[in-house]
């Protein structure tokens, strides 16, 4: 009895649920969610190529973030007024986790914020996801074109050789300061029968004339033994 009765509760509410979203209503939703996710996702790629430095978006990416907002928009409109609502929702933000690569600090707020949209209008708040969309979007492409947040800093990756006498924990600590906006010692390595150590740092200049003047002061500490100094690979972080 007790099965008939949860069997009939959640047929009714589905029927329910369905019926309460007409093909006009979703029709207007699903057009309102890819217009803003075309605006979003040409506000993100401009950015990128307006801010100096900066890999652009790749097309999958952008084509991601026209179609997220329409895809949470159906599955939120799907179980509205279910309990599986709550469900959907964690399960739309768990999407951050389709990257198989880690993303920029950028590409999780541009999904969040199409997720963000789709959650507006799958929820009939048209006017709540417009004004989300173009609002974010043009204060994110203000921040861009203005020094927010921005330093004038060159990374490299420094590779440093010193004897196996010479104790590596910060041997260098002081020249850095001097000459560098960080520093971080990445990796550690023995070469030439263990007799040599290979330091591996990352480091961030603010003037390029520091480079040198940095590998000359490293040069009279390490035994003029080898260095390198070559720019930092960029990780591959394009979506898809």
């Amino acid at each position: 009895m007790l099965d008939n009765i949860l069997t009939t509760a959640a047929t009714d509410t589905t029927t329910t649920t369905l019926a309460a979203v007409s093909n006009k209503e979703f029709l207007i939703c699903s057009l309102t969610s890819l217009g803003l996710g075309l605006i979003i996702a040409g506000a993100f790629s401009l950015a990128s190529k307006i801010a100096k430095g900066k890999a652009k978006k790749s097309k999958g990416f952008a084509i991601t973030l026209a179609l997220l907002p329409v895809i949470v928009q159906v599955v939120i409109m799907l179980v509205n007024g279910n309990v599986g609502t709550g469900v959907a929702v964690m399960g739309a933000f768990g999407l951050v986790r389709f990257r198989s690569a880690p993303g920029t600090a950028e590409d999780i707020c541009a999904i969040f914020l199409a997720m963000a949209v789709g959650l507006a209008t799958g929820t009939d708040q048209l006017a709540v996801a417009a004004i989300l969309a173009v609002g974010v979007s043009i204060i994110y492409l203000i921040y861009t074109l203005l020094p927010f947040g921005n330093k004038q800093t060159r990374a490299r990756q420094l590779i440093v050789t010193i004897p196996e006498s010479l104790n590596y924990d910060g041997a260098f600590d002081d020249i850095f300061d001097s000459y560098t906006v960080s520093h971080e010692l990445v990796s550690v390595k023995t070469t030439n029968m263990g007799s040599l150590f290979k330091l591996k740092y990352e480091v961030a200049f603010e003037n390029s004339s520091d480079e040198k003047k940095l590998i000359d002061e490293l040069r009279t500490r390490n035994g003029n033994l080898e260095i390198m100094c070559a720019r930092i690979a960029e990780e591959n972080t394009q979506m898809l």
